[in-house]
C-alpha cells in the first residue's frame, strides 16, 4: 500500500492533476494522504474515471484514442487485459476480495482490441491479467470465434493468434502451470517473444504454504530448464517477498540458493508489509523493518551480480530493439518501466532498430545504431 500512496505522490510532485484508480480506491486512505487528488475510484469504475477525465480536461478527437478507447501509454505500446480477478487465495494478497474469482474476456473480444491495437500503430502488445496462464479455466476453455474461426478461450490458442498480428507479444503474470510448456516453443519460433514474467514469491516450501502459493522450488527449477532447453534466448523475469512473517535466516538463505541457481535475468523483490484485509496478517513471527530491508539488500546484490554477468555476455551481440525515446530503447528481454534498457545514439520512438551492443552495466545495454 505504501509503494502505492508513493507513487500517487510522486504523480502530483511531477504533475499536478492526478485521478487515482484500482484497488486503493476504495479505501479512505487516499483521499486522507493526498487530498489534492481530482477523484478516486475503485476498481472497473471506467465511467466514473471518464467522468473525472472529461471534468478535468475535455476530449480532444484524436483517430487513434477514438479508434481504441482509453489509452493511457505511448502510440507504440498497450497493455491488453484478458481477464479480470483471480482464483488463488495467496494469504498476502487481497485481489479475489477486491476483483472476484476469474472472468475470461471473450476470445474474439480480446482478438478485436488486439488487432485495433495493431493497426492504430502499437509494436508491442503487453498481455496481462492476475493470471495470465490462467486464461479460459473459468470457462472451461469454451470455443469462442476469432473473425468467424472456432478457437478456444485458453492461452495457447490465444497466443497463437497474437502471434499472427506482426508485433511484439509479451507475456505478464504467468503462473508456472505445466500448459505453460506449450507456449515457449511459440518463442522459439519467434512468433511471441522470448519473455516469461513468472512472480514465484519465494523457494522456501513452508513459506510457500504460508503464502498459500501453487509452486515448489524443485519443481520450478525443472521448468525453468525445460523452457531454456526448448528456447534458448528466454528471458525469465520474477518478484519476491522478503520478510514474510516467520521467515527464518535459515528460509532466506533457501531463497538465495535458488536465485543462485536459477539464474533468473529479472528480479524484483518488496518487503513484506502487511495489507489490510490479508489472511497473512494473522500469522505469527512479524519481523522487523531493519531485518526486511537487510535481506531485501542481500537478495538484489546477489542478483545484481547474476544480471551483470548475463548483460555481458551480450556484449558483441547485435539485438532488435524497439526505440521508446530518442537513444533509449528495449529488446526482447526488457519490458517497460520494470526491466533495464538499451541506450544508444539516435532512433525515433516507435521504430524498430538494429543495436550493437558494447557495452553493459548491471541493470542496462549500451551499443550504437546499424
Amino acid at each position: 500500500m505504501q509503494e502505492s500512496l508513493d507513487a500517487i505522490g510522486e504523480a502530483l510532485s511531477e504533475n499536478g492533476k492526478v485521478i487515482v484508480t484500482g484497488c486503493l480506491g476504495v479505501k479512505d486512505v487516499v483521499r486522507k494522504t493526498h487530498p489534492s487528488v481530482l477523484a478516486v475510484t475503485g476498481p472497473h469504475d471506467t465511467l466514473a474515471v471518464m467522468k473525472a477525465v472529461h471534468e478535468h480536461l475535455p476530449k480532444p478527437r484524436d483517430p487513434y484514442t477514438d479508434l481504441i478507447g482509453v489509452k493511457l501509454t505511448p502510440p507504440h505500446y498497450a497493455y491488453l487485459k484478458i481477464a479480470e480477478g483471480c482464483n488463488h487465495r495467496c494469504s498476502f494478497c487481497i485481489i479475489p476480495s477486491m476483483r472476484g474469482e476469474l472472468v475470461s474476456r471473450p476470445i474474439g473480444e480480446v482478438m478485436q482490441e488486439a488487432e485495433n491495437l495493431a493497426k492504430a500503430g502499437v509494436r508491442e502488445l503487453l498481455v496481462i491479467s492476475q493470471d495470465t496462464s490462467a486464461y479460459g479455466v473459468d470457462v472451461k476453455y469454451r470455443t469462442g470465434f476469432i473473425q468467424g474461426r472456432p478457437t478456444k478461450t485458453r492461452m495457447l490458442e490465444l497466443c497463437r493468434a497474437l502471434g499472427e498480428l506482426g508485433v511484439w507479444v509479451r507475456l505478464h503474470y504467468v503462473y508456472p502451470y505445466p500448459h505453460v510448456d506449450e507456449v515457449v516453443p511459440l518463442m522459439a519460433e519467434g512468433r511471441v517473444l522470448p519473455y516469461l514474467d513468472v512472480p514465484f514469491q519465494h523457494a522456501s516450501p513452508r513459506i510457500l504454504k504460508l503464502m498459500r502459493r501453487p509452486a515448489s522450488a524443485a519443481k520450478v527449477l525443472q521448468r525453468l530448464q525445460g523452457w531454456r532447453k526448448t528456447c534458448p534466448e528466454i528471458t525469465l523475469r520474477s518478484t519476491f517477498i522478503v520478510g514474510f512473517p516467520g521467515e527464518t535466516e535459515s528460509e532466506f538463505e533457501d531463497l538465495l540458493e535458488f536465485l543462485e541457481e536459477a539464474r533468473l535475468d529479472r528480479v524484483g523483490c518488496f518487503e513484506y508489509s502487511p495489507v489490510e484485509g490479508a489472511a497473512a496478517n494473522e500469522l505469527p513471527g512479524a519481523l522487523a523493518d531493519e531485518v526486511k530491508a537487510e535481506r531485501k539488500r542481500r537478495l538484489m546484490l546477489l542478483q545484481q551480480g547474476i544480471s551483470s554477468e548475463k548483460l555481458k555476455a551480450k556484449i558483441g551481440r547485435t539485438v532488435r530493439v524497439l526505440v521508446d525515446a530518442r537513444g533509449v530503447g528495449r529488446s526482447s528481454a526488457d519490458a517497460p518501466e520494470i526491466d533495464g534498457v538499451v541506450r544508444f545514439m539516435g532512433g525515433k520512438a516507435g521504430e524498430f532498430r538494429d543495436v550493437l551492443i558494447d557495452r553493459a552495466d548491471a541493470h542496462d545495454l549500451f551499443g550504437r545504431l546499424q
